[in-house]
């Protein structure tokens, strides 16, 4: 050793860094599995994931240069999401990021040991995806958006605009592991209310229409369309049969009322992908998932459509309209 490598050596030490460790992180390229249900044509132009590379980048992570990123959409068919997480433990990557519940699910059965970072998911301690939130214990970590109240806000959001309901039907995915907590937050705002909820299921994409159509027929005055990567990648769908059956709804995702549905509340979904990226940091920095409480998201959102309200011959209270933070009139 050289007198300019050992000092260096020497510095290392003074910092309590070990040397091994350092010389393992010098010129270290960073693979980052990100493992999504619908499908994503680039992490850069996603309106949803296209926050997570400029917040790696901030971090000192460069695409190309010392992180790559290997990206799996499933197309919204959950059944291929288990392959595509074992692909990513192949090859392997460093840690690998979800989007919700069922992505997480996959990738949890796929390893134990490859660290895990939600970048959202629904009841991840009822899912048994953590011990608690305070401390994970396994290899995973990350954030959730559940908030105790979740449900809650979906119907009373969905009663603010639809006076007088008292049937409301919850469109749920019996496969998605946080849908069990939505629902039960839902039957307890419910029961206070004086409100029927009645569940309907549906597990792919070819289930949403005959569930909605038996909604309608049923005569329930309102849905609540939990958040799920199939449900998501059906939202324009989902927007006009509501319309076309004359039935008020709350999404859990932000694109239905831009593409002509009634309303919309959840978690800003591009934020907590940002979030994410601190997660990833910080493993690749030695923390262990374990160690890393998991988050609450920071920011909710109430959007509406006035042009869909007024088809639907819906009147949106001033106080309600007040409090939203998305309005579209087209």
């Amino acid at each position: 050793m050289n007198r300019r490598s050992w000092l260096a050596a020497l510095g290392i030490c003074a910092l309590g860094v070990p040397l091994g460790h350092a010389q393992q992180r010098q010129g270290k390229v960073w693979r980052v599995g990100f493992l999504v249900a619908r499908r994503i044509d680039s992490l850069r132009s996603d309106p949803v994931y296209r926050t997570f590379l400029p917040a790696m980048q901030a971090l000192g992570y460069e695409e190309g240069r010392n992180l790559l990123v290997e990206l799996r959409y499933a197309e919204a068919d959950a059944e291929r999401l288990d392959a595509l997480a074992r692909e990513l433990v192949r090859i392997p990557v460093d840690v690998i990021v979800t989007a919700g519940a069922t992505p997480t699910r996959a990738a949890q059965k796929a390893t134990s040991t490859i660290p895990i970072v939600m970048g959202t998911a629904g009841d991840p301690v009822g899912a048994g995806f953590v011990k608690s939130l305070a401390r994970p214990g396994g290899n995973i970590t990350g954030l959730t958006d559940l908030a105790s109240d979740m449900g809650f806000k979906f119907l009373d959001f969905l009663k603010s605009a639809v006076p007088g309901l008292n049937d409301v039907a919850v469109l749920f995915n019996p496969n998605n592991p946080s849908h069990a907590a939505y629902v039960a937050s839902i039957q307890e705002g419910a029961r206070g209310a004086g409100i029927k909820v009645r569940q309907f299921a549906a597990r792919g994409e070819g289930d949403i229409d005959g569930a909605l159509a038996t909604m309608a027929k049923d005569g329930v005055r309102g849905v609540i369309a939990l958040p799920d990567p199939i449900f998501n990648s059906r939202q324009r769908d989902i927007a006009a049969l509501t319309a076309e059956l004359r039935l008020p709804c709350i999404s859990g995702f932000l694109q239905y009322v831009h593409v002509g549905g009634l309303m919309h509340y959840g978690p800003d979904f591009s934020d907590n992908v940002r979030r994410a990226a601190y997660y990833v940091d910080r493993i690749f920095k030695g923390a262990k998932p374990a160690d890393l409480p998991v988050e609450q998201s920071a920011r909710f959102e109430l959007a509406i459509n006035l042009k869909a309200a007024k088809a639907l011959g819906v009147t949106i209270p001033g106080p309600l309209l007040a409090r939203a933070d998305v309005i579209v009139e087209r």
